[in-house]
């Protein structure tokens, strides 16, 4: 993660031995094959399928964060007529519930679809920000302490824009079907709060971020569906580690859209980020997606044994990084690479992996990194060394298909990391290159929103949460606070 801009702007203006022989020809065409028979898959013309990642709706253009923002501003303002919350809406919450389950049928019914109210929040919390990023974003240079590029750091946390923009797209233009949009609070499961902390963390000068997270509290906290609940069925975007975070302890109890979470406590308060409330969303990559065509190309070309190009020294738990420089800087096969950035730097990193068995993905300043689904996309096997990481989804998807999970104790021992590497054979290497394949899809975001994405994903991990959630808003409702916890 990186820090602060050195210099802020306001919401009028911002400123800008080889292991080729792993890989034979027999074992180049059965990974053929098995693309060959996943992309048939996911056709558009076979029954249930998904639309490929490189087609149709998922085209590149879909999938880029700067041409779809400039098409949703440039479109009509996406506005529904929301009704204003009942005189009671406790009341009416409990009889909406109760004729969903006596309202006749088999019991429990099938799922329903995740119903969200989205809120009508002031243009300042939302379009205002984005035309503030997309207008500047081609005359900044502006780096931030450590040098990343304010931008791109912004694209890279752009989850709330790519969960907000398909949620109050008209439903005719969407693909997911198990989360809808309602209009009437008390037909809501979840409450989504469209307010973009990362861009104004980034773009506004200090006090005036400062000023703007307090407006935005007072203007949720106010609602009366907040106030019903204490915001435990509120969805909040806070996915850089110090976006909103001047405000967090009066949103704790909300769900937060988060990159991971670090038990440390350099980034998140102790009880205010958890599992059973939270959800870990993966960061938008920063490199092209390599599909099967991509994958059939570069596989006789992947020849380096484990690639790393990034930032070489970080803080608190990315420390680790400078030990495994000493470590493999010298060793046959290995690539580690001081990171650049802008468009030179991502191609570059973009290159190498393409090139690569295994990416190393050590820890950042936090304990994930946007360089695992870098890798991810780029077909090359992510070697995680970062004891404290939690991911996205876990709940749904294994992260052992596709990934290698190595303690730092034993990532820093001389000749250990490469020894182990070179000693996983060539079937295991193809089954999980063939996995990365298949997973790829659940970390690319786009508009319109695919089933299986990372967008999906999201609603079906809250969906998930839904009986505990209003299990804590009953309990509250009722516990005399005096006498015992009310969380």
């Amino acid at each position: 993660m990186a820090g602060k801009q050195l210099t802020s702007s306001s919401l009028a203006r911002a400123r800008a031995a080889s292991p080729r022989g792993l890989l034979a020809a027999g074992s180049l065409l059965l990974l053929l094959l098995l693309a060959a028979s996943y992309s048939l898959l996911l056709s558009p013309s076979s029954p249930g399928g998904l639309a490929s990642p490189s087609s149709g709706p998922g085209s590149a253009a879909d999938t880029a964060f700067l041409a779809s923002l400039d098409r949703f501003l440039a479109s009509p303002r996406r506005s529904a007529p929301s009704a204003a919350a009942p005189g009671d809406l406790d009341a009416a919450i409990r009889a909406e519930e109760e004729a969903r389950l006596y309202g006749g049928g088999a019991w429990p019914a099938a799922p329903a679809p995740l119903r969200v109210y989205v809120y009508e929040m002031p243009s300042r919390f939302t379009y205002d920000l984005l035309r503030l990023f997309r207008d500047s974003y081609r005359e900044t240079s502006n780096l931030t302490s450590n040098g990343s590029p304010v931008h791109r750091l912004v694209e890279q946390h752009s989850i709330d824009y790519w969960l907000w923009a398909d949620l109050i797209a008209p439903e005719s233009q969407r693909l997911l079907k198990n989360v809808i949009r309602v209009q009437r609070q008390e037909e809501a499961d979840i409450f989504y709060v469209p307010f973009f902390t990362t861009i104004s963390y980034f773009l506004l000068e200090k006090q005036e971020c400062k000023a703007l997270y307090r407006e935005a509290l007072k203007w949720v906290t106010d609602q009366p569906a907040w106030q019903r609940s204490e915001g435990r069925d509120h969805v909040i975007p806070v996915h850089h580690p110090w976006s909103f975070k001047s405000v967090r302890r009066f949103v704790k109890k909300a769900i937060w859209l988060l990159p991971d979470m670090d038990s440390t406590g350099n980034w998140y308060k102790p009880g205010q980020v958890y599992l059973e409330k939270d959800v870990i969303l993966p960061y938008v990559p920063n490199v092209d997606l390599c599909d099967s065509k991509c994958v059939s190309e570069t596989q006789s070309r992947r020849s380096t044994l484990l690639f790393f190009r990034g930032r070489l020294r970080r803080n608190a738990g990315g420390k680790i990084r400078s030990k495994l420089v000493t470590e493999l800087k010298d060793a046959e096969g290995i690539i580690i690479e001081e990171g650049t950035a802008g468009a030179d730097g991502k191609a570059a990193a973009q290159n190498g992996m393409r090139k690569s068995l295994f990416c190393l993905n050590p820890a950042g300043d936090t304990p994930s990194s946007a360089r695992l689904f870098d890798a991810i996309v780029s077909g090359c096997i992510p070697v995680i060394i970062s004891d404290e990481l939690e991911l996205p989804f876990e709940g749904l998807l294994d992260y052992r298909k596709i990934a290698l999970f190595v303690s730092s104790n034993d990532a820093v021992q001389p000749g250990w990391l490469v020894k182990y590497l070179r000693s996983i054979d060539a079937k295991r290497i193809r089954e999980m290159q063939s996995n990365l394949l298949k997973y790829s899809r659940h970390f690319l975001y786009s508009s319109p929103a695919r089933p299986l994405g990372p967008e999906d994903l999201t609603w079906r991990m809250i969906a998930g949460k839904l009986v505990n959630i209003k299990l804590h808003i009953r309990r509250s409702q009722r516990v005399v606070r005096e006498s015992r916890s009310d969380s």
